[in-house]
């Protein structure tokens, strides 16, 4: 059986590459990915505290409506990027600056 330590190790691991991600990339979609990545280490963080520490079921509630925020955001975000790929042909994010105008 895994222990707190080992999904906290892997929480960190989720949240260290997504935010590698999001700043390393210059991809709309993959920055996209980064966030999702983000939001489910901080789920499992959420589920891991709540199973090993306080025995309830509070966490499994937050990782609930992080999956719902993460599922919005997806599809929020993939509209934009496809409108934004109709207008410019291109999803890379710094012409994303001339939406502006």
């Amino acid at each position: 059986m895994m222990s707190l330590a080992s999904y906290l190790i892997i929480s960190l691991i989720l949240f260290i590459v997504g935010l590698t991600v999001m700043i390393a990339r210059k991809n709309i979609v993959a920055i996209l990915l980064g966030i999702e990545l983000v939001l489910n280490a901080a789920a499992l963080n959420f589920v891991a505290y709540s199973k090993y520490v306080t025995n309830n079921l509070d966490g499994h509630v937050f990782s609930l409506f992080i999956i719902i925020i993460a599922a919005a955001e997806a599809a929020v975000g993939l509209a934009i990027v496809i409108r934004f790929f109709q207008i410019k042909e291109t999803i890379h994010i710094d012409e994303a600056t001339q939406l502006r105008n």
